[in-house]
Formats: C-alpha cells, structure tokens, sequence
C-alpha cells in the first residue's frame, strides 16, 4: 500500500485529523500533484487555522505556482497565527519566507 492510501485510510478514521491532512498534502507534492496539495492545504488551514506548519508549506507552493498574492496573503495568516501560538521558530521562517518573496 503506497503512502497516500495509507494516510486516506487513517483519515477514513479520523477525519479532519490536521496532522494526517498535513501529511497527504507533503506526499501529494512529492508526487507532483501541487493542485491537490493546494487543495488539502487550504481545507486544513480554513478547519485548522491554529495548525501553524501547514501555513510555510501553502504559500510557499503558491509561490512557486506564480500566485504570488495569494501566497503573500498566507504567509501573513501563518506570521499571525504564529504569534498568536507563541511560535517564534515558525514566525522566524514565515517572515523570512514572505520577505524574499516580496523582495
């Protein structure tokens, strides 16, 4: 059984789990499917707003996807989400990310 079927089986379970949604969009981009990562990543964070590691991953692919705006707006979510749960590893990462992006 391949990576991916095995997560959908263990959300099948537990569905909504952030940690397993975060884990199928990581192995749905290390096959090439950016668009269902996208996906799986917007549905975490709008479920999960407070799950501050799928924020770096998101915009950075949006980044790469040439939605610029879109990924600046979700760094800015992931620096406030960051501060709010006193992630300072996290924020430090998101800063960086968005500023090399905007300059």
């Amino acid at each position: 059984m391949d990576r991916i079927q095995q997560i959908n089986e263990f959300l099948s379970k537990t569905p909504g789990d952030p940690f397993l949604s975060h884990a199928l969009a990581l192995e749905h981009l290390k096959i090439g499917d950016s668009l269902k990562a996208k996906t799986i990543f917007e549905d975490l964070l709008n479920a999960h707003p407070d799950y501050v590691g799928s924020y770096y991953h998101l915009a950075g692919l949006l980044a790469r996807l040439g939605e610029k705006e879109a990924a600046v707006e979700w760094y800015e979510k992931g620096i406030e989400a960051a501060k709010k749960a006193g992630d300072q590893h996290a924020l430090r990462e998101l800063q960086s990310a968005l500023e090399e992006l905007i300059y």
